[in-house]
């Protein structure tokens, strides 16, 4: 119940937000917001939101500073018996070649995961932990507000069971879908 208001309560932020910035104009920065679709390899699908901010004086618009939630609950365990499991990220990406249509970018992810095993039985296994992962992939930044950006990324902190949660995985691939929400000038 707690993760289902967190994720309304950022879905409105993120309207409003976008509402709000809808009436400035010629603003600086860069402000993406959208979709993030996860899966570990072998194992859960995650998705959620994510967001990205970038200034020209942020390294000429290459530095991205970012936010990320994603949920097995809205992937892998919805309407299923799978272990309900959140990852909250806070991340620094870097953008090589900003002027080519697709972007070599690299990734750095820290955060928090906890899992719901759904059952007091399960209590004594971790259900929670750091979160610390790189990321390297593409970007395909046309002229236009829309971003897909496409990486592999690996969980440097992983568990099995015993010395952390068993379903956090170490390698995983994601796909984000952005817009830019905020109406800004070319340099």
């Amino acid at each position: 119940m707690k993760t289902s208001h967190l994720l309304i309560s950022l879905l409105t932020c993120a309207t409003l937000t976008s509402s709000m910035a809808q009436t400035r104009t010629n603003h600086p920065g860069v402000l993406d917001v959208g979709i993030r679709l996860q899966k570990s390899v072998n194992l859960y699908a995650e998705n959620g939101i994510t967001a990205q901010y970038t200034h020209p004086k942020l390294v000429s618009k290459r530095l991205f500073l970012g936010l990320s939630y994603v949920t097995s609950r809205l992937g892998t365990a919805l309407n299923t018996h799978a272990i309900k499991q959140d990852n909250v990220l806070a991340s620094v990406s870097y953008h090589f070649r900003p002027d080519w249509l697709i972007r070599p970018v690299a990734k750095l992810n820290v955060g928090y995961f906890a899992a719901d095993y759904g059952s007091v039985i399960f209590d004594a296994l971790p259900k929670t932990s750091p979160l610390a992962s790189p990321e390297f992939g593409l970007c395909y930044c046309p002229d236009f507000p829309l971003k897909v950006n496409a990486s592999i990324g690996y969980n440097l902190i992983t568990g099995n069971g015993l010395t952390g949660p068993g379903t956090l995985y170490p390698v995983f691939v994601q796909t984000s879908i952005t817009w830019n929400i905020l109406k800004h000038t070319k340099n």
